[in-house]
């Protein structure tokens, strides 16, 4: 059976920089940084006490009060860039075929503040049950996928994918296989997280795995600088509309960019800690060039997992700089989790339009606050410090890694 090609015709994000597409972008060239102290809730006793919180978000321009209430600000999240998206691809028309759209999203914790709330509210009680109709449905990490495919009555493939970090990459890579199969002409994909909460908080924070700058949160995400100390909680969301490219083309669509390849692996080593070797994350991306049909020479950008945490930074870039051997000196290499911070589940699909900014309009976003690099990374190559960079890029790359062990690469080529 032929394969058919898959492009982008959508995309829509709510993040911690750009509560829509265009400041997004605007944001990611500019080189700014969402990480301020924390207002969801009071931080003052825990160790970390800043965060990226998507700004000037008031549910009740996009929902009615009842909404509100019923959906989680993980689902809300995802409602928003997804409405962003199907618009932007103007798939929501009468003459398409809704049986052969569908959803595929993604969350690392889903509704993690309606747990917390149910839970403590029963805490506090006299023992009698007194849980919400709605608790499980707002905070199951795929009722996401279920309120989209509702609202626009999608009846393709719907699911929701859950790999901790690394989850949306993996959401989007089902949805490039599922239309390459002929399983759908088009897919809504992408990912969510609001885990911005007190467990959330709380529990990373007894981790050792967030930053603890909280008297200068804007330069806390600091991917490969030598006084790092943990990554920035973030929430928000990113939804790209995949699409078959012949079916986008019969129907006039804006194409962003095709997806060629995707990568999967795991490193089978430890539950939070990445392998000191990097055999997984060269394994994914490894995976993904050879699905691609491509090599390391043709590739332009890595947007690098990079969430400025003592081990994964370092190990990430030797991995980067092993397998791409020589190559690895011409390529641009950033992290944008110095802006946006880390959404976790979400994280993959932002970082998705990274790649997409890169190659649509011909600027790598920058690495900020590094202000001295590791010892142990190679100064001679090109991290994109602090400033956006000009360059073609024909062929992005972007590499999302999770707890667990769990690898996923993904590569995006101009059209």
């Amino acid at each position: 059976m032929k394969q058919r090609r898959v492009v982008v015709t959508g995309i829509g994000t709510i993040n911690p920089i750009g509560n829509n597409v265009e400041e997004y972008f605007q944001n990611l060239e500019q080189g700014i940084s969402g990480c301020r102290r924390i207002t969801l809730f009071d931080a003052s006793n825990f160790k970390s006490q800043i965060a990226c919180e998507v700004k000037n978000y008031d549910p009740l321009q996009f929902f009615d009060r009842k909404e509100v209430r019923r959906h989680d600000r993980f689902a809300q999240f995802a409602l928003v860039a997804a409405q962003q998206a199907v618009e932007d691809a103007k798939i929501d028309q009468p003459t398409l075929n809704k049986k052969r759209i569908g959803v595929i999203w993604a969350a690392g914790v889903g509704g993690l503040q309606t747990f917390h709330e149910e839970v403590s509210n029963w805490a506090v009680s006299d023992g009698k049950p007194r849980f919400s109709p709605f608790f499980v449905p707002m905070f199951i990490p795929d009722i996401a996928a279920g309120h989209i495919s509702i609202k626009y009555g999608f009846k393709g493939p719907n699911y929701c994918v859950v790999s901790a970090c690394a989850s949306s990459n993996h959401a989007i890579i089902d949805a490039y296989n599922l239309i390459r199969l002929g399983k759908a002409d088009a897919i809504v994909t992408g990912g969510s997280e609001a885990p911005i909460t007190i467990p959330g908080v709380g529990g990373f924070s007894s981790m050792h795995a967030l930053s603890t700058r909280n008297d200068d949160p804007e330069h806390a995400s600091r991917p490969f600088d030598k006084n790092r100390d943990g990554f920035v909680i973030a929430e928000g969301a990113a939804a790209l509309i995949l699409e078959d490219a012949e079916h986008a083309i019969a129907r006039g669509a804006k194409i962003y960019c095709e997806v060629i390849g995707g990568g999967l692996s795991a490193d089978a080593h430890h539950f939070t800690a990445p392998d000191p070797e990097g055999e997984g994350a060269m394994a994914s991306m490894a995976d993904a060039l050879e699905e691609a049909q491509i090599t390391t020479a043709d590739v332009d950008y890595i947007n690098v997992h990079g969430t400025s945490t003592p081990l994964g930074d370092v190990a990430e870039i030797k991995t980067v700089q092993k397998l791409f051997g020589d190559d690895a000196y011409r390529l641009n290499i950033s992290s944008t989790k110095s802006m946006t911070g880390h959404l976790l589940g979400a994280t993959a699909a932002v970082e998705a339009l990274a790649c997409i900014f890169a190659i649509t309009h011909g600027t790598i976003p920058p690495t900020i606050n590094v202000e001295e690099v590791d010892d142990a990374i190679d100064p001679k190559l090109n991290l994109t410090l602090n400033t956006a960079q000009k360059r073609e890029v024909k062929v992005a790359m972007s590499n999302t890694f999770g707890f667990g062990g769990h690898n996923s690469t993904i590569i995006f080529r101009k059209f």
